[in-house]
């Protein structure tokens, strides 16, 4: 039922910065923690950072100081203000939706964006 949109993806020079955005839709957004994950070809998908209904965030301590998450409850939208970026932070990002409840049973991804960092 839950639908996510990744927005904001592109080509970044080292310690540049971009934006993503994620657009929820088809449910309650108050009802959901929402975070970002990040994917190489043959890794494993892994957490960047989640925030909170309330505003309570977490983030993995290779994005610590420069990646902020934030949500507006109004738009039914998460973001991710990436800064100081990295070559090594080239990947797939994903929006992920997961409801405070009912957790796995009501988890949903968003399709990805690409984000390059290089010269």
């Amino acid at each position: 039922q839950v639908q996510l949109v990744e927005s904001g993806g592109g080509l970044a020079q080292p310690g540049g910065s971009l934006r993503l955005s994620c657009a929820f839709f088809g449910s309650t957004f108050s009802l959901y923690n929402m975070g970002w994950y990040r994917q190489l070809p043959g890794n494993e998908r892994e957490l960047v950072a989640r925030i909170t209904p309330g505003g309570s965030t977490n983030y993995d301590e290779s994005v610590k100081g420069r990646f902020t998450v934030s949500r507006d409850n109004a738009k039914n939208t998460v973001y991710l203000q990436m800064n100081s970026l990295k070559p090594e932070d080239t990947a797939v990002y994903y929006c992920n939706s997961r409801h405070i409840a009912y957790a796995a049973s009501r988890d949903y991804w968003g399709q990805g964006t690409q984000v390059t960092v290089s010269s």
